[in-house]
């Protein structure tokens, strides 16, 4: 509880001064660069979370890793967050920052889990189905799980629709076995 606090009192951080610099996107690329390039690798998380690694060292891995490719803000957020002992929750902070970042831009996000990999064409025909029902933007986050057989399952905030052919078969099954 107290990481998910800390974290959300960095992303809100980072994410005004992205606003106030009319840089939300900027930003989420940085920090997704980041966290593809870094905290994406097992040992690397491993390290920053070391509390017996010097910051110096993780500075400079940082600073080799990301150095480049990462807005001089971003860098020094990062320089931040190891003098504060806090990159340890960095993946938790970019997660909140999307957060922020979409509630501001007005963008939901749709949770597609499919047995087979969605088509561009097939992706696009969701989003601009869901957009017209939601009158909102969305973006798509799928998932593939070849246990639903076939379909799609949708996942909107709170909101689940289950068309899949695993949850459909479920359902005929509950059905029959309530009959008797």
């Amino acid at each position: 509880m107290l990481n998910i606090q800390l974290a959300s009192k960095y992303a809100t951080a980072i994410f005004e001064i992205a606003r106030d610099e009319k840089n939300l996107d900027g930003y989420a690329k940085d920090l997704g660069t980041v966290r593809e390039d870094v905290f994406a690798v097992p040992e690397a998380v491993k390290f920053f979370q070391n509390p017996l690694v010097p910051a110096i060292a993780k500075k400079d891995l940082l600073r080799r890793a990301v150095g480049k490719e990462v807005s001089e803000t971003v860098m020094n957020f990062l320089m931040l967050l190891v003098d504060k002992k806090r990159i340890g929750v960095f993946s938790e902070i970019c997660d909140i920052f999307t957060s922020l970042k979409n509630r501001e831009q007005g963008i939901l996000i749709a949770d597609v889990t499919s047995a087979f990999p969605l088509t561009k064409k097939q992706q696009d025909a969701l989003i601009k189905k869901l957009t017209t029902l939601t009158g909102r933007k969305i973006q798509i986050r799928p998932h593939k799980d070849t246990s639903i057989i076939g379909g799609l399952i949708l996942k909107i905030g709170d909101r689940k629709i289950d068309g899949s052919v695993a949850g459909r078969l479920a359902a005929l099954r509950g059905s029959l076995l309530s009959k008797g």
